[in-house]
C-alpha cells in the first residue's frame, strides 16, 4: 500500500504536534481524574465516535477472527500498556519527562530488530547505544525519590510496550481500512483500562470535586485530537510508510511537550534530563538518516553474527 508523499507528511505533521501536546493534556486530566478510567473512557469514547462516523459513511466494521486478534494485540500493547500507563506515570512525573522517555521508542525498536536477526548498519547501532545512554540521563534526577522513581519505571515500561506494538504491527493481520482497525484497537484498549480502573476502585475517586472544567476539557481534547485524529493517522502511517520514518514523531513530540509544559504548566525540566533528551533526539535523528533508502544503498549492513543467517 502506497500513498502520495504529501499525504504522508501531512499525517506525520498531525502526529508530530498533536501527540506532543497530549502529554500536557494527560497531565492536566490526571491532576484530578483517576488515570486508568481517564485513559479507558477516552479510548472507548473515541472508538464509539469513530465507529459512528464510519457507519454514516457506509463502512463496515466487520473483521475476521484473525484481524480481531491482531487488533487485540495492537490495542493492548499500544493503547492499554502503552498510552494507558503514561496516564498512570504522569500522576508522579512531569509531562515533559514522560515525553522524553517516549522519545527512546525508535531506539528500542532497533534493539528489537537486532534481536529478531535483522541486519542493522553500524551507524544505527552506535546511535542506538548513544540514545539509550541519553535515557539514563533523563531518568537519573528522579531515581532518588520513591513516587517519582515509580513513575519513571511505569513510563519506561509504557515506552517499551509502545515500541513492541509498533514493531509487531507490520507482522499482524489487521483490517485493510486503518480506521476500522483503530476502532477495534481502541475498543480493546479502552475496555481493558476501564475494567482495570473499576476493579482497582478508581470509580470512588470520581465526584463533583474531581470533575473540574480543566480536567474535562483536557479529557475531551485527548478523545478528539489525541485518539481519533492522532491515533488514526498513526495507524495509517504504519501501513503506508517505513517504520523508521513513522517513529520520527518520537523526537518531535518531546520538544513540543517540553515547550508546552514550560509555557502552560510551569514545568522546569532538570538540566541533566534536558541534556539526556538532546542526546536522544540526536540519536534518533542519526538513526533516521542511517535508515533512509539513500543511505542504505551506499553502504551494505555489516554482519551481526549467526543470528542473521536466516
Amino acid at each position: 500500500m502506497t500513498a502520495p508523499p504529501r499525504h504522508v507528511w501531512a499525517a506525520l505533521g498531525v502526529v508530530y504536534f498533536v501527540w506532543g501536546s497530549t502529554y500536557v493534556g494527560i497531565k492536566i486530566a490526571v491532576e484530578t481524574l483517576p488515570p486508568l478510567l481517564t485513559a479507558g473512557t477516552r479510548f472507548l469514547t473515541a472508538g464509539a465516535i469513530l465507529a459512528i462516523v464510519l457507519a454514516v459513511r457506509g463502512k463496515s466494521l466487520r473483521v475476521t477472527r484473525e484481524e480481531l486478534r491482531g487488533c487485540a494485540i495492537a490495542g493492548l500493547l499500544l493503547l492499554a500498556f502503552g498510552v494507558g500507563m503514561v496516564h498512570v506515570a504522569e500522576t508522579r512525573i512531569d509531562s515533559s519527562v514522560a515525553a522524553m522517555i517516549a522519545g527512546t521508542v525508535p531506539l528500542q525498536i532497533i534493539l528489537m530488530r537486532l534481536a529478531s536477526g535483522e541486519s542493522v548498519v553500524r551507524a544505527t547501532r552506535v546511535s542506538t547505544i548513544a540514545g539509550l545512554a541519553g535515557l539514563v540521563l533523563v531518568v537519573a534526577p528522579g531515581l532518588g525519590s520513591g513516587s517519582t522513581a515509580l513513575g519513571l519505571a511505569v513510563s519506561i515500561s509504557a515506552a517499551f510496550s509502545w515500541a513492541l506494538g509498533s514493531f509487531l504491527t507490520k507482522r499482524l493481520r489487521l483490517p485493510r481500512d486503518p480506521a476500522v482497525g483503530a476502532v477495534w484497537e481502541m475498543f480493546v484498549g479502552g475496555t481493558f483500562l476501564t475494567a482495570a480502573g473499576l476493579v482497582l476502585g478508581e470509580w470512588r475517586d470520581v465526584n463533583g470535586a474531581t470533575l473540574t472544567a480543566s480536567s474535562l476539557a483536557a479529557w475531551a481534547y485527548l478523545v478528539v485530537a489525541g485518539s481519533i485524529v492522532g491515533f488514526t493517522a498513526y495507524a495509517w502511517l504504519l501501513r503506508v510508510a517505513p517504520i523508521s520514518l513513522v517513529v520520527t514523531h518520537q523526537y518531535v513530540n518531546p520538544l513540543v511537550a517540553i515547550v508546552l509544559g514550560v509555557l502552560l504548566l510551569g514545568e522546569r525540566p532538570n538540566p541533566l534530563s534536558l541534556a539526556g533528551a538532546l542526546i536522544v533526539v540526536a540519536a534518533v535523528w542519526a538513526v533516521v538518516r542511517a535508515e533512509s533508502p539513500a543511505a542504505r544503498t551506499q553502504a551494505e549492513p555489516e554482519p551481526l553474527g549467526e543470528a542473521e543467517a536466516a
